[in-house]
């Protein structure tokens, strides 16, 4: 993604901030804000000020079949008892159905590819924000309606940095190929080089005073995966690409989608809101190499290649956001849906294995999303939310189609749909100080028969645990920060070529992730319009 692309979104939402921002004429005189009833409010704090919203690492073994042991071995060793061509000619288009595999390898706390939320109010609640607005990163990011729940107009900006640790094990036994293809079981173990990832956030709330209406600007990145594993001369999958090895080489990707998201919200009644807003969306999708596509015999060595896909264009996309939103004595519920997020084709300078220029092509779109939430203020001091989504996974091009064209390109990943859940609570410990925790659920998108393009993170990952806090410096500034982990999980299955799978082949796949987020919120402006009001204040 370019940074001026960033860059100029960022300063548009800036120039908002400055044009509405009030002078102290507009405050009360004596420098109090009215608290509101919501159910979002402290009984305690009412008539004070607001509380706050709410190594590289390579291992192999080689199976003897004299002893049953492993030991260390280079199966790159010039004296390996068999004909690498021959074997490669085989081997090559088994082990090409990988590559997609590895493509999607980035493990974090998300639904499949779907981030669950954005900022650190919000990732600290897990995600649980379709019925509890705690900032205007989370409403903006699961439902738009929530936009008038918020007691203020309030500037929220935030940074997380994640670190997936992922690694992948292949096998391939004896004879799996054909008599003597290999003599004896290979198996291998390399862990990924992916570092961090940065994911920003940047959301606006906005209320003019004695208005109905709310507008709201987010951009926060919503989507996105990414390995990078290095070449190996003893995991079987990582080897150097035919004839000079078994495997594919060094695996590269990179997927990242950043929203942009302007949203209004009516009060409609006293309790109902509801809210809109179009999407845009930047994407960027790096893949080496790049199962999309053909492969090609540009040399006439007899093996066939697929392409790279690193040299593209950032492409843009589209959708929509809408939801409703109802408050109750003590109580809330919100309703959200988000469509797919249709994308323009990833468009890509590559070249054949002569080097000749080679123009590929992939269409990726982002699934579509129903939320249901739920949320409780009865008890004094705590909020409780607790979402449940439905990801459309199997209707979304790229995301939902599977199985080999004619010319060996993949369709797509072969997703399902999934349900996940999310669950959060914050504990208010003082006028300044507020505890969050949170706890993410989902299922796996991955077919069971399509393990093979599915079985690495970011799709592994089924339990992640958030915790939180926020600090408010003044009645108008909060700083907060959160914590995630994801819980390591781990997936195996077998090859699939277009015949079917591959007896005697093994994948195994293993993710766990950690994430630290940090934000700060000013809020400003007058207390929104709230009904009723408090009796006596």
């Amino acid at each position: 993604m370019r940074v001026d692309e960033v860059h100029a979104a960022c300063s548009f939402c800036l120039i908002i901030v400055a044009m509405t921002f009030p002078s102290k004429e507009n405050l009360p005189a004596n420098g109090v804000i009215r608290r509101n009833c919501g159910p979002f409010s402290s009984s305690q704090a009412r008539g004070k000020i607001d509380a706050p919203d709410i190594t590289r690492k390579t291992v192999a073994g080689v199976v003897s079949p004299h002893s049953g042991k492993a030991r260390e071995t280079n199966i790159l060793n010039p004296g390996w008892p068999m004909n690498l061509l021959r074997l490669s000619s085989h081997l090559a288009p088994v082990l090409a159905g990988l590559v997609l595999t590895l493509a999607t390898s980035s493990v974090q706390a998300q639904h499949g590819a779907i981030l669950v939320g954005a900022g650190a109010t919000n990732r600290s609640m897990g995600g649980a924000s379709t019925a509890a607005p705690l900032g205007p990163a989370g409403a903006l990011f699961w439902n738009p309606a929530t936009l008038s729940g918020l007691e203020r107009s309030e500037l929220e900006i935030g940074a997380e940095l994640l670190f997936p640790d992922t690694s992948v094990r292949s096998s391939v036994a004896a004879n799996a190929l054909g008599l003597g293809l290999p003599p004896i079981g290979l198996t291998g173990s390399t862990v990924s080089d992916s570092g961090a990832y940065a994911l920003p956030t940047l959301a606006l709330a906005y209320r003019p005073e004695g208005s109905n209406l709310t507008c709201g600007l987010g951009i926060f990145a919503v989507a996105g995966f990414g390995t990078d594993y290095p070449g190996s001369t003893s995991n079987p999958l990582l080897t150097p690409r035919p004839p000079a090895g078994l495997g594919i080489g060094p695996v590269f990707s990179d997927y990242q989608v950043l929203q942009i998201q302007p949203a209004l919200s009516y009060q409609v009644t006293e309790r109902l809101s509801i809210g809109a807003g179009p999407t845009a969306n930047l994407a960027t999708l790096r893949v080496d190499p790049f199962l999309g596509a053909a492969p090609d015999d540009a040399n006439g060595n007899g093996v066939f290649t697929y392409p790279q896909a690193n040299h593209n264009e950032t492409t843009w996309g589209g959708g929509f956001s809408v939801g409703a939103f109802y408050q109750g004595d003590g109580w809330a519920v919100g309703v959200s849906y988000k469509s797919e997020q249709w994308f323009d084709t990833f468009r890509f300078n590559s070249a054949d294995e002569l080097g000749r220029p080679r123009k590929l092509t992939f269409g990726l779109d982002l699934p579509s999303i129903v939320s249901l939430g739920l949320a409780y203020t009865g008890l004094e001091r705590w909020v409780l939310a607790a979402d449940v989504r439905y990801i459309d996974y199997e209707s979304a091009n790229g995301f939902g189609n599977h199985g080999f064209n004619p010319d060996g390109s993949v369709k797509g990943l072969g997703f399902r749909s999934i349900l996940a859940g999310s669950l959060g609570a914050q504990f208010q410990l003082s006028d300044a100080i507020s505890l969050r925790a949170g706890y993410i659920l989902n299922e796996n998108p991955v077919r069971e028969d399509l393990s093979f393009l599915g079985t690495v993170a970011p799709v592994l990952i089924q339990h992640t645990l958030t915790l939180g806090a926020s600090w408010r410096v003044t009645p108008d500034f909060t700083l907060s920060a959160a914590y995630l982990h994801a819980f390591e999980n781990s997936i195996s299955g077998p090859l699939l070529v277009p015949a079917g799978p591959l007896a005697g082949t093994s994948i195994q796949n293993t993710a766990s992730a950690d994430a630290f987020v940090i934000g700060a919120s000013v809020k400003f402006g007058c207390v929104r319009r709230c009904v009723p009001v408090c009796e006596g204040e």
